[in-house]
């Protein structure tokens, strides 16, 4: 693959929020085994309108997100396809971190005792950075965890596969919308180990080649082919000149 036009690597217990424009690769690689990368999506261009957990689930007959499902938002668009995946599993159920959580398992710490080394929860570290966003706690969704592997048993109770993730696991996403992403490089809530992990995680932009008609994303379930229509003629509607491909249908 090409260069990437940009690159950044989000240290153990480390945050992160950025706007990513349409038609971009982003891709994320694990420094270390056992990552986790808990994941909030919103339309940069209308923050009310994020990503949906539950119709993401629905529409697409999983679980759990991998090569060839989108990820919707509320308003029946995509705001992104997963490309490619060495994994085949991410959880998006479990949640994220709290700091009465972290500090039962881990231990507390505090900024004030240990500075930048304190063990930090996805749930300050989204507060923070929702706000720089104009955002706030009330926005707060339900997050993908990128590199973890959450499943339920016939009871229904949810386990954390262990092992699931090593050094080098990549996943690769595809926007088909301006995305705010808001990230939090902190442990999943259901991994057991009682040392706080310390793995970062790299991420790498590309510039995507436009979607063909055999798009393993768009051909995956008539859902998707549903909500893909949504987010072109979303696109054309605004002028984009690259969504040929609604245009054709709307005759413009």
């Amino acid at each position: 693959m090409k260069n990437s036009i940009f690159s950044k690597v989000i240290p153990a217990g480390g945050k992160w929020s950025v706007i990513i424009g349409k038609r971009r690769l982003v891709s994320f690689t694990a420094l270390g085994d056992g990552a986790n990368l808990s994941t909030m999506m919103y339309h940069a261009n209308n923050l009310t309108e994020r990503y949906n957990m539950p119709d993401t689930l629905k529409a697409q007959h999983t679980a759990h997100l991998t090569k060839g499902h989108v990820l919707m938002s509320d308003n029946g668009r995509v705001l992104a396809s997963i490309l490619k995946d060495s994994l085949g599993w991410h959880d998006s159920i479990s949640g994220y971190t709290s700091r009465k959580g972290t500090d039962e398992k881990y231990g507390v710490t505090t900024y004030q005792e240990l500075r930048n080394n304190w063990l930090r929860s996805g749930e300050e570290n989204f507060a923070v950075e929702l706000v720089r966003n104009g955002l706030g706690v009330r926005d707060s969704i339900p997050v993908l965890n990128l590199f973890s592997k959450v499943y339920c048993d016939e009871n229904g109770d949810m386990h954390f596969a262990e092992n699931h993730c090593t050094e080098g696991a990549a996943v690769m996403l595809r926007t088909e919308m301006d995305t705010l992403f808001v990230f939090s490089n902190t442990p999943n809530p259901l991994d057991p180990k009682s040392e706080y992990p310390s793995v970062p995680v790299q991420i790498d932009v590309f510039d995507a080649e436009s979607v063909e008609d055999d798009d393993v994303c768009v051909n995956f379930c008539p859902e998707n082919r549903r909500a893909f229509d949504n987010t072109w003629e979303y696109h054309a509607l605004l002028g984009d000149t690259k969504s040929d491909r609604f245009k054709e249908k709307l005759g413009f």
